[in-house]
């Protein structure tokens, strides 16, 4: 090596660390992006924008606060305890203000607000954070619900197959192998003898049969309010069926003065109007069980969402239908949109049943929404 060649010589070492630094803080921000919506679950899953475009699409937008870096910052409230004046002071002098709030209702702020911005996550990572803690209750194994579930596994490798099942890796294997013994260091040529293929077995798994029966009163008294968080309720126990079980059928029926069933489509988007007759659905429920839906046969869950406004002769009607559909059911609930605290006779008549299938709860803002989903499917603790 000459000089010149000496002089242009450069040691040098590559820190690899530094290369994943930004795989590093991807991977930390998308941490606290879930830990953020996990945290504010109530508030996001009744989010109109998010039902809207989660029964179109895999990729929802949820707002979460800005997740700022830590870093030291000025504390105020701890001055008025330390440090030394200067004697110019007098009384009444503002030394130090602590930080308010931003704009209150009725008045405008002089302090700055949090903010918020709209992180896209998807939809199926969006449940898998709600659905982790929920489960069907008191689900049991019933008569010819053979139902079994057929899924399929690869777990051996032979040297005869149908192509679409080739494993490359193993073919390429073989291949590579073959020509080395033979003092060729390359890939080619491959021949039939160094096809590998992948063979797969059936494995059966039993589920169990179960039915919802999704009730929801329509009547004028269900304001528009009390229908969205019905719908928002029903929207995320869909969700919640469809991703997390099989077997899994669903019975819509609506209900005024008089039950029909519906589709699943006029479910979520039809109005209605007139008077509330609760036992109109309770009878609708009791005829599909008992003309399609077998108790030794199905798990049967039935759920009504109302705002208790019944007609108040029909709540002694109500209370043998209850009584007779929680009798042929794993769980049957009721969920009352009530804003206004007021009373509900209905729900005095669940209420004042002690029967341990029946479960209920009262809905007063958005994020009950969320509570009333956990309430009924809280998963078991063994």
């Amino acid at each position: 090596m000459n000089e010149e060649e000496q002089r242009g010589f450069i040691v040098s070492r590559e820190d690899w660390s530094l290369h994943r630094k930004g795989y590093q803080d991807q991977r930390r921000h998308q941490e606290r992006v879930k830990e953020a919506v996990r945290k504010n679950l109530p508030d996001i899953v009744t989010e109109e924008q998010l039902i809207l475009s989660g029964r179109k699409g895999k990729k929802v937008r949820v707002p979460i606060r800005s997740l700022d870096e830590y870093k030291f910052r000025y504390n105020d409230e701890k001055s008025s305890h330390v440090g030394q004046g200067d004697g110019d002071t007098e009384v009444g002098d503002v030394i130090g203000q602590t930080p308010g709030k931003g704009g209150e209702k009725g008045r405008a702020g002089d302090q700055k607000g949090e903010d918020h911005y709209e992180a896209e996550i998807d939809i199926a990572e969006l449940e898998q954070l709600m659905f982790e803690q929920m489960e069907l209750p008191n689900l049991v194994p019933k008569q010819q619900d053979q139902l079994e579930v057929t899924d399929i596994e690869f777990k051996d490798v032979r040297k005869q197959g149908l192509f679409g099942n080739v494993d490359k890796r193993r073919t390429i294997t073989e291949a590579i192998k073959r020509n080395a013994m033979k003092g060729k260091t390359s890939l080619h040529p491959i021949y039939p003898e160094d096809l590998r293929f992948k063979t797969w077995e059936d494995v059966q798994t039993p589920e169990s049969k179960a039915v919802i029966i999704a009730m929801m009163d329509t009547s004028g008294s269900m304001g528009r309010f009390e229908k969205f968080m019905a719908r928002s309720f029903f929207f995320w126990m869909m969700r919640f069926l469809r991703t997390q079980y099989e077997q899994v059928e669903v019975v819509f029926i609506a209900h005024h003065t008089e039950a029909k069933v519906v589709d699943e489509d006029s479910f979520f988007s039809k109005g209605e109007s007139g008077g509330t007759i609760c036992s109109s659905a309770y009878r609708k429920a009791l005829e599909v069980i008992q003309t399609e839906f077998s108790p030794s046969q199905y798990n049967i869950y039935p759920f009504h969402f109302s705002d208790g406004d019944n007609l108040l002769s029909d709540n002694k009607t109500c209370v043998p239908l209850i009584e007779q559909i929680a009798q042929k059911s794993q769980m049957m609930g009721y969920a009352e949109v009530n804003v206004h605290n007021k009373h509900s006779t209905l729900m005095s008549v669940y209420q004042s049943l002690d029967i341990p299938q029946i479960r209920s709860y009262i809905l007063r803002e958005n994020k009950d929404v969320f509570h009333a989903l956990t309430a009924f499917f809280q998963k078991q603790v063994n």
